[in-house]
């Protein structure tokens, strides 16, 4: 029953993309444009993309050249998605995983000193009170690519090399949020987790012939190293991409003999942590092992083995010419 239904759930929401789309284009929707530059990090996919590690990687650059940088998101899954909330204003963080959301509460946290991380399904609102009460000078629109009522002045795609197309269907048969084809609006593309794709030519000149000669980035998630369990480990995640951090775990010469993936996003409860546990005793595990995007949600519950948090950063081939790129866009 679920496949018979989905398909023309699909080409129904094909249709409202395409008429969406199309309204912006003859103007009939109108387009915001900040006081300020905006660069944009979005996807073509639903999840998992490597996207925020390149968020954090753009606000530092930002950051970095002499910007006040501030980051403009939903907020997905956070407890109040009407209201807005301002997780960090660059100095101090000021909202708790449960009211930010847990990306934007990572991205909050790593950025401290760096830019501020503002949630609001309303991010013109949220830019013109960033360059009101905060003095933001450049903003980073996370998850962008379809918030097309703010206009960008730099348009960045993320494409997981693992799993480029979501399986070729749209939402919500399969998990792209709209056509491949609309990749032409994009300025440029970052190709994610290049080391553990196949065929990587092929789908090289797929994107290539698809944006027309704009820039395409090479990307890898490398481990920041530091001291993490020896032995038997149970990894467990919320995550878009599961599969890919099960995957970085074992080259990275972790001994994982219990693999837990949640919905992403998952809320976790207490039970939910006993019910790991006991299955990873089970299966011979001394301690655990998560991502930073679910540690997060895991400081106030208790856990009776150890567990420790995966760090990883965005590594990108050419940086100096993706840099040149933001920093024109930021006006610098």
């Amino acid at each position: 029953m679920k496949s018979l239904v989905l398909p023309p759930l699909s080409a129904l929401y094909g249709a409202v993309t395409r008429t969406r789309l199309a309204l912006y284009q003859r103007g009939t929707f109108h387009t915001t444009k900040l006081d300020r530059p905006v660069i944009s990090v979005g996807n073509i996919t639903a999840g998992g993309t490597g996207k925020t590690p390149l968020v954090e990687w753009v606000a530092r650059n930002v950051a970095g050249a002499g910007k006040n940088a501030c980051i403009l998101t939903r907020g997905y899954g956070r407890e109040n998605p009407q209201r807005q909330v301002v997780v960090s204003d660059g100095k101090t963080i000021l909202a708790t995983p449960a009211e930010a959301g847990d990306e934007p509460f990572l991205l909050a946290t790593k950025l401290l000193g760096s830019a501020a991380v503002i949630c609001n399904a309303d991010r013109i609102s949220a830019g013109r009170f960033a360059i009101e009460t905060l003095g933001a000078d450049c903003f980073v629109l996370d998850d962008g690519f379809q918030h097309l009522r703010l206009a960008r002045d730099l348009n960045i795609v993320t494409i997981d090399a693992t799993n480029p197309w979501g399986g070729g269907q749209l939402l919500p048969y399969g998990r792209l949020r709209e056509p491949v084809s609309n990749l032409s609006r994009a300025d440029c593309v970052v190709l994610t987790r290049c080391d553990q794709a196949e065929n990587l030519e092929a789908l090289h000149a797929e994107i290539h012939a698809l944006i027309r000669g704009l820039p395409l980035f090479h990307s890898t998630m490398k481990p920041v190293r530091s001291l993490l369990p020896s032995g038997p480990v149970a990894a467990f995640c919320a995550v878009g991409n599961a599969t890919s951090f099960f995957r970085q775990l074992k080259e990275s010469d972790h001994e994982v003999v219990f693999e837990k993936s949640f919905t992403d996003h998952h809320a976790y409860t207490q039970n939910d942590v006993d019910e790991l546990i006991r299955a990873a005793t089970r299966a011979g595990a001394t301690s655990l092992i998560t991502t930073a995007k679910d540690a997060v949600k895991l400081r106030s519950l208790h856990f009776s083995l150890p567990w420790h948090v995966f760090e990883i950063e965005i590594l990108i081939e050419d940086e100096a010419a993706l840099t040149q790129l933001i920093k024109t866009a930021a006006g610098l």
